[in-house]
């Protein structure tokens, strides 16, 4: 499938079969696209050798055994009385990856009080200090058939044949109207020492229907992140989150 190689191209064969056999019928009139590839090595890179087995604890309570990278340096650090945040920087200092720790092994509380608020007040708080950094190595894939999430989340009329309004999108000459059928998104992201590879596509398919700064130095910080936490690759001096997911268990892609 044409679509299915473009992306590929696009995200260095990290996103395959983006769209499904049988998704495209004969009613399909357009097909959406979009994909992004980012790859960076971080500024302070981990030692491999520094790289051992511990216990990643899940949500669930029980463990697992993950490669947990470690290293001490200097990073931005800032916490709350639920949460430790860490920032490591990528190569050239535009990109940064944000690690958001809750300090109690519950995922969504954390990710219940995300919001762009927020975020901007914890990343205020935030000071150059030595940290004793210990995050697992991750690789995971996923892909999500978004349809029904968008529907739940307020837009259910442009999945509708009968109510969709897609008029200043074609010229509409006969008794058919446009409607979304289906928005399907998949990513891949690695983290590694020597840093991250991420990827991610996005397809909407559009059908057809008929009828319708420093400070003193002190002991170092410690941030271990030992069970679930929520990452954030942004563009610093923006602020614009470029992938942001969860990790629940570094073991699993």
């Amino acid at each position: 499938m044409t679509i299915n190689n473009w992306v590929e191209d696009k995200t260095n064969d990290k996103i395959k079969d983006l769209i499904p056999k049988g998704i495209l019928t004969s009613d399909t009139r357009l097909v959406l696209t979009n994909a992004i590839y980012f790859k960076a090595n971080w500024s302070s890179q981990f030692n491999a050798e520094n790289t051992a087995d511990g216990q990643f604890k899940l949500g669930s309570g029980a463990s697992t055994t993950a490669e947990m990278m470690y290293q001490i340096n200097d990073f931005k650090y800032g916490e709350t009385k639920d949460l430790q945040i860490l920032e490591m920087d990528y190569l050239g200092n535009d990109l940064s990856m944000l690690i958001i720790l809750p300090k109690e092994n519950d995922l969504n509380s954390l990710e219940n009080s995300i919001s762009v608020s927020n975020l901007a007040s914890w990343e205020k708080n935030m000071d150059t200090e030595e940290v004793r950094v210990t995050i697992p190595k991750f690789k995971f894939e996923t892909k999500y058939f978004m349809a029904e999430d968008l529907k739940e989340m307020g837009m259910p009329t442009a999945f509708d044949g009968s109510l969709a309004d897609f008029t200043g999108m074609w010229n509409r000459q006969r008794d058919e109207n446009l409607y979304i059928s289906q928005v399907i998104h998949q990513t891949f992201i690695e983290v590694a020492e020597a840093g991250t590879e991420a990827a991610a596509a996005t397809a909407v398919i559009v059908g057809e229907t008929s009828s319708a700064g420093p400070g003193p130095v002190t002991k170092p910080k410690v941030f271990t992140a030992n069970h679930p936490f929520i990452f954030i690759i942004q563009q610093k001096d923006t602020g614009n989150i470029l992938f942001m997911g969860r990790v629940s268990n570094p073991t699993t892609q």
